[in-house]
Protein backbone atom coordinates (compact mmCIF):
# COMPACT_ATOMS: atom_id res chain seq x y z
CA UNK A 1 0.00 0.00 0.00
CA UNK A 2 1.44 3.35 -1.00
CA UNK A 3 2.30 6.04 1.53
CA UNK A 4 -0.40 8.33 0.06
CA UNK A 5 -3.12 5.67 0.49
CA UNK A 6 -1.99 4.88 4.03
CA UNK A 7 -2.05 8.60 4.92
CA UNK A 8 -5.56 9.02 3.43
CA UNK A 9 -6.92 6.03 5.35
CA UNK A 10 -5.37 7.34 8.55
CA UNK A 11 -6.96 10.75 8.00
CA UNK A 12 -10.38 9.20 7.38
CA UNK A 13 -10.08 7.08 10.52
CA UNK A 14 -9.15 10.15 12.60
CA UNK A 15 -12.08 12.14 11.14
CA UNK A 16 -14.44 9.27 11.97
CA UNK A 17 -13.21 9.22 15.56
CA UNK A 18 -13.67 12.95 15.99
CA UNK A 19 -17.15 12.90 14.41
CA UNK A 20 -18.41 10.04 16.59
CA UNK A 21 -20.25 11.16 19.76
CA UNK A 22 -18.15 10.19 22.74
CA UNK A 23 -17.89 11.21 26.37
CA UNK A 24 -14.21 11.63 25.66
CA UNK A 25 -14.96 14.62 23.43
CA UNK A 26 -18.14 15.88 25.09
CA UNK A 27 -18.32 19.17 26.97
CA UNK A 28 -18.53 18.81 30.77
CA UNK A 29 -22.21 18.18 31.65
CA UNK A 30 -24.24 21.15 32.85
CA UNK A 31 -25.47 21.12 36.43
CA UNK A 32 -28.43 18.75 36.64
CA UNK A 33 -31.02 21.13 38.05
CA UNK A 34 -33.77 18.68 37.09
CA UNK A 35 -32.89 16.67 40.19
CA UNK A 36 -33.60 19.59 42.52
CA UNK A 37 -37.01 19.79 44.26
CA UNK A 38 -39.56 21.96 42.49
CA UNK A 39 -41.01 25.02 44.26
CA UNK A 40 -43.96 27.19 43.18
CA UNK A 41 -44.58 30.80 44.23
CA UNK A 42 -48.14 32.14 44.01
CA UNK A 43 -48.99 35.76 44.74
CA UNK A 44 -49.53 39.29 43.52
CA UNK A 45 -46.98 41.91 42.47
CA UNK A 46 -45.36 41.83 45.90
CA UNK A 47 -44.35 38.24 45.20
CA UNK A 48 -43.25 39.23 41.71
CA UNK A 49 -40.79 41.59 43.39
CA UNK A 50 -39.16 38.89 45.49
CA UNK A 51 -39.26 36.04 42.97
CA UNK A 52 -35.85 36.62 41.34
CA UNK A 53 -33.99 37.06 44.65
CA UNK A 54 -35.61 33.86 45.96
CA UNK A 55 -34.51 31.99 42.83
CA UNK A 56 -30.96 33.22 43.40
CA UNK A 57 -30.95 32.36 47.10
CA UNK A 58 -32.18 28.81 46.47
CA UNK A 59 -30.20 28.20 43.28
CA UNK A 60 -28.31 25.25 44.77
CA UNK A 61 -31.31 23.78 46.59
CA UNK A 62 -34.49 24.08 44.50
CA UNK A 63 -35.99 24.91 41.14
CA UNK A 64 -38.11 27.94 41.99
CA UNK A 65 -40.90 28.95 39.61
CA UNK A 66 -43.86 31.30 39.90
CA UNK A 67 -47.28 31.49 38.35
CA UNK A 68 -47.12 33.14 34.90
CA UNK A 69 -49.03 36.27 35.88
CA UNK A 70 -50.11 38.41 38.80
CA UNK A 71 -52.32 36.08 40.86
CA UNK A 72 -54.56 39.02 41.78
CA UNK A 73 -57.51 38.23 44.03
CA UNK A 74 -58.85 34.90 45.30
CA UNK A 75 -61.90 34.90 43.03
CA UNK A 76 -59.78 35.45 39.93
CA UNK A 77 -57.40 32.66 40.97
CA UNK A 78 -59.96 29.92 41.56
CA UNK A 79 -60.40 29.15 37.83
CA UNK A 80 -56.69 29.76 37.11
CA UNK A 81 -55.20 27.60 39.85
CA UNK A 82 -55.67 24.19 38.14
CA UNK A 83 -53.59 25.42 35.17
CA UNK A 84 -50.90 26.80 37.46
CA UNK A 85 -50.64 23.52 39.34
CA UNK A 86 -50.25 21.36 36.24
CA UNK A 87 -46.94 19.51 35.99
CA UNK A 88 -45.23 17.29 33.45
CA UNK A 89 -44.91 14.53 36.01
CA UNK A 90 -42.41 16.36 38.21
CA UNK A 91 -44.55 17.21 41.24
CA UNK A 92 -44.29 20.33 43.37
CA UNK A 93 -42.32 19.83 46.57
CA UNK A 94 -43.27 23.15 48.16
CA UNK A 95 -45.89 25.79 47.29
CA UNK A 96 -45.52 29.23 48.92
CA UNK A 97 -48.73 31.20 48.37
CA UNK A 98 -50.56 34.42 49.19
CA UNK A 99 -53.66 36.44 48.35
CA UNK A 100 -55.15 39.45 50.08
CA UNK A 101 -54.12 42.89 48.87
CA UNK A 102 -56.33 42.62 45.79
CA UNK A 103 -59.23 41.14 47.76
CA UNK A 104 -59.38 44.01 50.24
CA UNK A 105 -59.00 46.69 47.55
CA UNK A 106 -61.87 49.09 46.81
CA UNK A 107 -62.41 50.01 43.16
CA UNK A 108 -64.77 52.36 41.33
CA UNK A 109 -65.34 52.35 37.56
CA UNK A 110 -64.99 56.15 37.32
CA UNK A 111 -61.78 56.39 39.34
CA UNK A 112 -58.80 57.85 37.50
CA UNK A 113 -56.32 56.25 39.88
CA UNK A 114 -54.29 53.31 38.59
CA UNK A 115 -56.36 50.14 38.90
CA UNK A 116 -59.57 52.18 39.42
CA UNK A 117 -58.75 52.23 43.13
CA UNK A 118 -61.07 54.33 45.29
CA UNK A 119 -61.66 53.55 48.96
CA UNK A 120 -64.17 56.40 49.31
CA UNK A 121 -66.65 55.64 46.50
CA UNK A 122 -65.54 52.16 45.52
CA UNK A 123 -66.71 48.66 46.35
CA UNK A 124 -64.43 46.14 48.03
CA UNK A 125 -63.36 43.29 45.74
CA UNK A 126 -64.21 40.56 48.26
CA UNK A 127 -65.77 40.98 51.67
CA UNK A 128 -64.07 39.20 54.59
CA UNK A 129 -66.70 36.45 54.38
CA UNK A 130 -66.11 35.99 50.64
CA UNK A 131 -62.36 36.00 51.22
CA UNK A 132 -62.66 33.20 53.78
CA UNK A 133 -64.83 31.10 51.47
CA UNK A 134 -62.48 31.59 48.50
CA UNK A 135 -59.42 30.75 50.58
CA UNK A 136 -61.04 27.51 51.72
CA UNK A 137 -61.66 26.60 48.07
CA UNK A 138 -58.10 27.43 47.03
CA UNK A 139 -56.51 25.59 49.96
CA UNK A 140 -58.54 22.48 49.18
CA UNK A 141 -57.18 22.57 45.63
CA UNK A 142 -53.61 23.13 46.82
CA UNK A 143 -53.79 20.23 49.27
CA UNK A 144 -54.49 17.82 46.43
CA UNK A 145 -50.94 18.39 45.14
CA UNK A 146 -49.47 16.78 48.28
CA UNK A 147 -46.88 19.56 48.27
CA UNK A 148 -45.74 21.16 51.51
CA UNK A 149 -47.75 24.37 51.73
CA UNK A 150 -46.65 27.71 53.19
CA UNK A 151 -49.01 30.66 53.55
CA UNK A 152 -47.52 34.16 53.39
CA UNK A 153 -49.42 36.78 55.35
CA UNK A 154 -50.42 39.90 53.43
CA UNK A 155 -47.95 42.75 53.69
CA UNK A 156 -49.18 45.98 55.34
CA UNK A 157 -51.45 48.63 53.88
CA UNK A 158 -49.69 52.00 54.23
CA UNK A 159 -51.30 55.32 55.08
CA UNK A 160 -52.63 57.23 52.05
CA UNK A 161 -53.15 54.12 49.89
CA UNK A 162 -55.82 55.14 47.36
CA UNK A 163 -57.90 51.97 47.34
CA UNK A 164 -57.08 50.18 50.57
CA UNK A 165 -57.97 50.98 54.17
CA UNK A 166 -55.36 50.78 56.91
CA UNK A 167 -56.36 47.98 59.27
CA UNK A 168 -58.08 45.84 56.65
CA UNK A 169 -54.79 43.98 56.22
CA UNK A 170 -55.09 42.87 59.86
CA UNK A 171 -58.70 41.74 59.39
CA UNK A 172 -57.93 39.70 56.27
CA UNK A 173 -54.74 38.27 57.77
CA UNK A 174 -56.69 37.11 60.82
CA UNK A 175 -59.16 35.28 58.57
CA UNK A 176 -56.32 33.70 56.61
CA UNK A 177 -54.59 32.63 59.83
CA UNK A 178 -57.77 30.88 60.99
CA UNK A 179 -58.07 29.04 57.67
CA UNK A 180 -54.41 28.00 57.70
CA UNK A 181 -54.56 26.86 61.32
CA UNK A 182 -57.55 24.67 60.50
CA UNK A 183 -55.52 23.05 57.72
CA UNK A 184 -52.22 22.86 59.66
CA UNK A 185 -50.48 25.13 57.16
CA UNK A 186 -47.51 27.13 58.53
CA UNK A 187 -47.55 30.91 58.13
CA UNK A 188 -44.65 32.98 56.86
CA UNK A 189 -45.40 36.31 58.56
CA UNK A 190 -44.36 38.83 55.93
CA UNK A 191 -46.69 41.41 57.50
CA UNK A 192 -44.69 41.47 60.72
CA UNK A 193 -41.45 41.60 58.74
CA UNK A 194 -42.37 44.68 56.71
CA UNK A 195 -44.55 46.60 59.20
CA UNK A 196 -41.58 48.58 60.63
CA UNK A 197 -40.41 49.59 57.14
CA UNK A 198 -43.51 51.02 55.47
CA UNK A 199 -42.15 54.59 55.48
CA UNK A 200 -38.65 53.68 54.33
CA UNK A 201 -38.79 50.72 51.95
CA UNK A 202 -41.96 51.34 49.91
CA UNK A 203 -41.52 52.76 46.41
CA UNK A 204 -43.46 55.92 47.30
CA UNK A 205 -45.80 57.32 49.94
CA UNK A 206 -49.01 55.33 50.09
CA UNK A 207 -47.67 52.59 47.81
CA UNK A 208 -47.93 48.91 48.80
CA UNK A 209 -44.90 47.99 46.66
CA UNK A 210 -41.33 47.82 47.85
CA UNK A 211 -37.98 49.09 46.68
CA UNK A 212 -35.39 46.46 45.68
CA UNK A 213 -34.04 46.49 49.23
CA UNK A 214 -37.49 45.63 50.54
CA UNK A 215 -37.98 42.86 48.01
CA UNK A 216 -34.61 41.38 48.99
CA UNK A 217 -35.64 41.48 52.65
CA UNK A 218 -38.84 39.62 51.77
CA UNK A 219 -36.91 37.15 49.60
CA UNK A 220 -34.56 36.25 52.42
CA UNK A 221 -37.46 35.29 54.70
CA UNK A 222 -39.34 33.50 51.91
CA UNK A 223 -36.26 31.49 50.96
CA UNK A 224 -35.66 30.55 54.60
CA UNK A 225 -39.25 29.32 54.98
CA UNK A 226 -38.98 27.23 51.81
CA UNK A 227 -35.61 25.79 52.80
CA UNK A 228 -37.04 24.78 56.18
CA UNK A 229 -39.98 23.04 54.50
CA UNK A 230 -37.66 21.19 52.14
CA UNK A 231 -35.61 19.93 55.07
CA UNK A 232 -38.60 18.57 57.00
Amino acid sequence: MSFLIRRTLLSLALFSLLATPSSLWAEPPAKETAKLPRVLLIGDSISMGYTKPVIDLLEEKARVERVPSNAGNTGKSIPDLPKWLETDGDDWAVIHFNWGLWDLCYRHPESKTQGRRDKIRGKVTHTPEEYRKNLETLVAMLEKTNAKLIWASTTPVPEDEAGRKVGDDLIYNKIAAEVMEAHNIPINDLHALMAPHMTTLTTSKGNVHFKPEGSKMLAKQVAAAIEKALAE
